[in-house]
């Protein structure tokens, strides 16, 4: 049988336990709750009401006072947004300043394209006994030929044969002229006249500028000139002195990132190089078959369709439609629609073949990309620098694709 005095502790034990306000220690917990910021949590049944633990990704930082801040997932975007706000600023003013230096960093890409090209044929040069300046000269005067030639030929059929073009486009207007105004389209006679007489006014107007602008040279010229001459130029040392300069640019890092940015850089100048090699062998199929095509239908500007068709393939998806159209365009003007439809035959099959034949055997796994992702290049490259830069956008984004895994795992792709 208890006493009073051990019933009374035992009812203000228990009561201090259960957080009754009546008992001692109750009272003095509830009042510690009531006027404390951050309560504590207490046992029993008081412990089964608290709040269950925030999700760490919906945290919010306090502070001293015990305020609520900013939320822990807001924190971390907001850390990312301004380093991405840096990057895309550093990008952008890069370009521009390479846009404002654009006779100094065309010339420097085409370059390094045309190095690209041209060393499997120095090398092999080299490998057969000639020294390593006279295996250079050798391989860079033959690129001045054929760059030459191929320059002299576009411009002078381009002035021999628009006088045809503007003449067999006046005959054929004329032809879709009476077409249209007999049965069954009837339409106004007197319009279409005044159609075809602006199509043929407009040709004879333009022809002297597009002889002059060939010819003559200009602003634009110039320019043209003065860039193939540095491209040349660099061309010439790079192929030359190219693993000499490569080895001076890293030659201040440290061992460890001078062997990753090695490995990067050759990795990069293979993909480069192949790119560059298979890209040139599908342009000069490409020019044979759309020439020929040409040629048998007696289109006029044969060979500037030729030469734009070549470099034309250096744009993938795009630049052969362009050119194609334009062909199909001119077949129609001068030799009618049955032209125009065989010529568009000869373009589909050219199109389904470099797809499904020449791409995979000549190019390679190696640079294969997405054709999404070769859209999204060409036209990021040409908002950025025009037709320079989609024809450049494509190889580099190679480039960037299979140098950087070597380049942050610190060996080759297996």
């Amino acid at each position: 049988m208890y006493s009073m005095t051990g019933r009374w502790a035992g009812a203000g034990t228990e009561a201090g336990a259960t957080g009754e306000p009546g008992a001692p220690g109750g009272l003095r917990a509830g009042l510690r709750r009531l006027f404390s910021r951050n309560p504590e949590p207490t046992d029993g049944a008081a412990g089964e009401d608290q709040t269950p633990a925030a999700d760490p990704a919906e945290a919010v930082v306090s502070t001293t006072d015990g305020t609520t801040q900013v939320p822990q997932w807001l924190q971390v975007a907001a850390g990312w947004s301004w380093r991405v706000i840096i990057v895309a600023a550093l990008i952008y003013f890069t370009f521009r300043l390479a846009v404002q230096l654009r006779l100094v960093v065309l010339p420097f890409i085409a370059a390094l394209l045309l190095t690209a090209l041209l060393q499997p044929l120095t090398s092999r040069m080299k490998r057969a006994g000639m020294s390593p300046l006279g295996a250079t000269w050798c391989t860079f005067l033959l690129a001045v030929i054929v760059i030459a030639g191929a320059i002299f030929l576009f411009a002078d059929r381009v002035s021999a044969d628009y006088a045809t073009l503007s003449d067999e486009v006046a005959r054929t207007a004329r032809q879709v002229q009476h077409s249209l105004a007999g049965p069954p389209f009837h339409l106004n006679a007197k319009r279409l006249q005044t159609y075809t007489n602006d199509l043929v006014k407009y040709l004879s107007q333009h022809k002297a500028q597009i002889a002059g602008t060939v010819l003559a040279g200009g602003k634009y010229a110039l320019e043209l000139l003065t860039g193939l001459i540095l491209m040349l130029f660099i061309s010439f040392f790079l192929l030359k002195d190219g693993s000499i300069i490569w080895a001076w640019l890293i030659k201040g890092l440290r061992a460890e990132p001078r062997r990753r940015i090695d490995m990067a850089g050759h990795t990069a100048w293979r993909t480069l190089g192949a790119y560059v090699r298979g890209t040139t062998l599908v342009a000069a199929i490409h020019s044979l078959f759309i020439g020929l095509a040409l040629w048998l239908l007696g289109v006029p500007l044969l060979v500037p369709f030729i030469v734009l068709v070549f470099v034309a393939s250096f744009l993938p998806l795009i630049g052969i439609l362009v050119v194609g159209a334009l062909a199909i365009l001119v077949a129609l003007a001068t030799k009618g629609w049955i032209a125009a439809v065989i010529l568009l035959a000869v373009l589909l099959v050219e199109n389904q073949i470099e797809g499904h034949l020449l791409q995979p055997l000549v190019v390679g796994r190696l640079v294969r990309l997405h054709p999404l992702s070769i859209i999204i290049v060409l036209a990021v490259g040409g908002i950025i620098a025009g037709i320079p830069g989609a024809i450049v956008a494509v190889p580099f984004t190679a480039v960037i694709t299979y140098a950087w895994p070597v380049l942050r795992a610190g060996r080759k792709a297996g």
